[in-house]
């Protein structure tokens, strides 16, 4: 149950304006147990859109492959996941497979090409800092840092 029904509301409207964008992209940031989970399961309610865990639905098409072929095949599979949804708005959680550096990937490019043929929100445990979207910590095998643009984002901190 969300509490606070204001921050619900802002994220509707997140979504609903990521539609008429280049990059129809929406992050919700926030550490871990701050509430973006709470707020997609109200998003999924209201908009009757899936919500995909991509660390489960990866692992299950992953574990099969190479290395070398995890690293060429990941977009493609999270494609083909996202595809299977056949909605227009696509609800993301669990993301931190894709930040596994045997993968190389960027994890904001794969979510921005994603969200060229249908509006994506994901979770994204992290937060912007000094106007840059930050995942992990500076020390982290997994930090990444990135400009804000090209994605609309919420942050959320501890709204269960």
């Amino acid at each position: 149950m969300i509490e606070r029904k204001d921050i619900a509301d802002e994220l509707l409207d997140l979504i609903r304006q990521a539609g008429m964008l280049y990059y129809r992209l929406v992050l919700i940031l926030g550490p871990v147990g701050s509430g973006k989970t709470t707020l997609l399961r109200y998003a999924e309610d209201k908009l009757s859109s899936p919500i995909i865990n991509v660390g489960l639905e990866l692992s299950r098409r992953l574990i099969s492959l190479t290395a070398e072929q995890r690293k060429l095949e990941i977009g493609t599979i999270l494609e083909e996941v996202v595809g299977s949804t056949r909605t227009d708005i696509v609800l993301m959680d669990n993301l931190e497979v894709l930040f596994d550096p045997g993968l190389e990937q960027d994890p904001l490019r794969l979510l921005q090409g994603l969200s060229r043929n249908r509006t994506i929100v994901a979770t994204w445990n992290g937060s912007i800092t000094d106007g840059q979207l930050i995942y992990a910590e500076p020390q982290h095998f997994e930090y990444r840092k990135y400009k804000t643009q090209d994605f609309l984002f919420l942050n959320v901190d501890g709204i269960e």
